[in-house]
C-alpha cells in the first residue's frame, strides 16, 4: 500500500509513475485526497470539540464550589452537547478512515525508475542471456512423453485422483524432485538464510499484508468453513511472520528460504503452452525472502539475482533474465526479473523464477517497521524470489539431458538423487 503522505505530497509523480503500469491514477488519486482532507476537518472539529469539553468539565467543578449553581448547569448541558457531537464525529471518523483505507488499496505499487514501458510479457527485457541452447534430433521428446517413456510423472493418475494439473511423481521422478528440493535449501543456506517450514493454509490478513487479497482472490484455493486460503507461494506465510513487528536496525537484513508446496487455481488457463508441467494446480517451491534497510533493498535485489543464477548455473541450463515492463509487473512489485530456461523439445523459454522488490508497498499493509539506529522508525523494504519453482526446472531438465542411454542427471545433483541416469 503506498503512503499517504507520498501520495498527498507527490502526487503528479505518482500518477505518472502508475502510468507505467497503464493504470490510470488520476481520478482515484484525487478522491484519496479529498477523502483524507474530509478526514483531517472532521479530526480537527473532534479533537476541539473534546478540548472544550475537557475544559467545561473543569468549570463545572469550581462552579459548583463557588455555588454558582446555574452556570454549573449549563455547563454540564454544553457538556453533554459537545459529547453527543463528539461522539457523531467519531463516528464520521471511523467511516472515512475505512473508505480511505479501501481506496487506498485499490492503487498498485509504483514502478522503479528502471521498468520499461510495455502492455504485456511481449514487451519484457532481455538483460541477460548465458548458455548454449542444447540441439537435439529429430527424436527429441518433450518432457511429458519422457514422463509416460520412463514412468516417473503419472498426469493421467494424477487427473483420476484429483482432476488436471495435480501429477503423482514416482520412482527416480519422485527422488529427482526431493533432491531438487534439498539442493535448493542447501543452496541457500549456505548464502546465509534461516529455514522455515511453513504452514500451507492462511488467514485473511496475511493474505493482505503480502497483497494476494484482495488483487488476486480468485486464482487462489478458498476453504470457506474456515475462512482460510491455501497458499500460493511460501513468500505469504514467510512475509508474514513479520506482520506488526518492529525490527532494529542492527538485525537487518532478515534472511529467510522455505520449501512449500504451492496452489494455484489458474483459472482461464488452457493450450499447449499449459501441457504437462508447464503449469500446474499443485506444485513444488523453494522460496527465498529478505527484509532489508531502503537504502540497501535493490542491492539486495541484485544479490538474489545472483543466487538464482548461481543455481541454474549448477544444473547446467542455459538461462536468460527479463525486466518486466510496467504491464506485466504485478500489483505489488516495484521491480521484477524473470528467469526463464531453454526448454529444447518445446523450443521455447520457461519461466522459473520471479525475483522482485516491493520496498516499502507490502510492509506499510503489514505495518511491518524497523527502529533505526536513531530511534525513529521507518517502515521496511522486502524481497522474494523463486529458489527455484520446481516442475520448469524438471521440464528443462528432463528434455535436455535425454540422451539413447536415458536422462543424464547433472552433477550438482548426484549426491542428492543417488544416481546419474534416468533409465
Amino acid at each position: 500500500m503506498l503512503e499517504l503522505h507520498r501520495i498527498r505530497n507527490e502526487k503528479e509523480a505518482v500518477i505518472k509513475g502508475l502510468a507505467v503500469k497503464n493504470f490510470d491514477a488520476a481520478a482515484l488519486v484525487e478522491e484519496i485526497i479529498e477523502i483524507d482532507n474530509k478526514r483531517r476537518k472532521i479530526q480537527k472539529e473532534s479533537d476541539d470539540a473534546l478540548a472544550e469539553a475537557n475544559k467545561i468539565a473543569k468549570m463545572i467543578g469550581r462552579f459548583f464550589k463557588e455555588g454558582k449553581r446555574d452556570e454549573a448547569e449549563k455547563a454540564k448541558e454544553e457538556s453533554t452537547r459537545l459529547k453527543a457531537k463528539t461522539k457523531e464525529l467519531g463516528a464520521q471518523l471511523d467511516e472515512l478512515v475505512k473508505l480511505l483505507h479501501n481506496k487506498l488499496v485499490e492503487l498498485p505499487n509504483l514502478p522503479h525508475a528502471s521498468v520499461p514501458q510495455g502492455n504485456s510479457d511481449a514487451d519484457n527485457e532481455v538483460v541477460y542471456k548465458e548458455g548454449n541452447l542444447p540441439q537435439l534430433d529429430e527424436s527429441a521428446m518433450p518432457h511429458w512423453d519422457l514422463a509416460k517413456k520412463y514412468n516417473i510423472i503419472d498426469f493421467d493418475l494424477g487427473s483420476k485422483v484429483t482432476g488436471a494439473g495435480f501429477p503423482f511423481y514416482r520412482g527416480q521422478g519422485a527422488r529427482l524432485q526431493r533432491a531438487l528440493i534439498n539442493f535448493f535449501l542447501d543452496e541457500a543456506i549456505s548464502a546465509g538464510y534461516l529455514e522455515y517450514q511453513p504452514p500451507l493454509l492462511i488467514n485473511e490478513d496475511s493474505g493482505f499484508g503480502t497483497g494476494q487479497l484482495p488483487d488476486k482472490e480468485g486464482q487462489m484455493y478458498y476453504v470457506g468453513e474456515d475462512n482460510l486460503y491455501l497458499i500460493p507461494t511460501a513468500e505469504v506465510p514467510v512475509t508474514n511472520i513479520y506482520r506488526n513487528v518492529i525490527l532494529q536496525e542492527k538485525d537487518l537484513p532478515v534472511k529467510n528460504v522455505a520449501y512449500s508446496n504451492c496452489f494455484r487455481r489458474e483459472a482461464g488457463s488452457y493450450g499447449k503452452d499449459v501441457r504437462g508441467l508447464n503449469r500446474l494446480h499443485q506444485f513444488d517451491k523453494v522460496e527465498i525472502v529478505q527484509i532489508q534497510h531502503p537504502d540497501k533493498s535493490y542491492d539486495t535485489l541484485e544479490e538474489m539475482k545472483e543466487h538464482v543464477a548461481g543455481l541454474l548455473r549448477k544444473l547446467e541450463l542455459p538461462f536468460r533474465i527479463l525486466r518486466l515492463c510496467g504491464g506485466d509487473l504485478s500489483f505489488t512489485s516495484a521491480l521484477t526479473f524473470d528467469f526463464e530456461v531453454w526448454s529444447a523439445a518445446q523450443k521455447r523459454w520457461l519461466e522459473v523464477s520471479s525475483v522482485s522488490n516491493f520496498e516499502s508497498y507490502q510492509a506499510n499493509r503489514m505495518k511491518l517497521r524497523f527502529k533505526t539506529k536513531e530511534g525513529k522508525t521507518r517502515l521496511a523494504h522486502t524481497l522474494n524470489g523463486s529458489a527455484l519453482a520446481l516442475p520448469r526446472i524438471v521440464a528443462a531438465l528432463l528434455e535436455n539431458n535425454q540422451t539413447a542411454d536415458g536422462i543424464r542427471i547433472p552433477a550438482a545433483l548426484h549426491s542428492y538423487t543417488g544416481f546419474e541416469m534416468i533409465k
